[in-house]
């Protein structure tokens, strides 16, 4: 009996241990701008779910296409119906590694400079994706910033040729993400 009980003990500090080194936002922010000739769009999404292993340096990212806000209703309808089509391709994400994860120093405040690398996956396409970034530790906690700028022609997404002169063929997202330790 005194076995078990050790080994339930030890499986549960092994697990205690490994939550140490994640951490996990369910209100991750993203933004996407496209500039056009008619008029610029852009928008905002503020459920962005990641977790992230400063470990290892493995970050993951979701976030559902239908939560995006713009300021008027006809783009987000379009951006859902015609472009993401987010009945069909309900979320994007992205899967990748901080490859310099060990110059972060998640003990000390500071803005640390990091390389991301990884896959993006939007409309059903996935991409491999390359993209600076920072790591902000602010009071013990990491805050991940990055930008990317997408072709909209390499996630397959079409525009109409009755708009294609007014649209651009490529958008630029920023995502920040304010961490908080996982807990079991």
């Amino acid at each position: 009996m005194k076995r078990i009980a050790l080994a339930v003990c030890l499986l549960f500090v092994a697990v205690s241990l490994q939550a140490q080194d994640k951490y996990f936002t369910r209100s991750g922010k993203v933004t996407f701008f496209s500039k056009t000739n008619m008029e610029n769009i852009d928008a905002l999404n503020t459920k962005g779910t990641s977790v992230l292993d400063t470990k290892t340096g493995q970050v993951e990212y979701a976030v559902l296409l239908k939560a995006f806000e713009f300021e008027k209703e006809l783009m987000m309808e379009h951006f859902n119906e015609n472009y993401v089509e987010s009945d069909k391709y309900p979320k994007s994400t992205f899967k990748g590694m901080i490859a310099d994860i060990a110059s972060v120093n998640f003990q000390k405040d500071g803005i640390y400079p990091i390389f991301i690398k990884g896959q993006f996956t939007l409309h059903g396409v996935t991409n491999d994706v390359e993209t600076d970034g920072t790591i902000e530790v602010k009071g013990g906690k990491p805050i991940g910033k990055t930008s990317l700028t997408i072709l909209l022609a390499d996630y397959k997404i079409e525009i109409p040729s009755v708009v294609k002169e007014n649209i651009s063929k490529s958008i630029k997202i920023d995502i920040i993400a304010a961490y908080e330790k996982m807990s079991l």
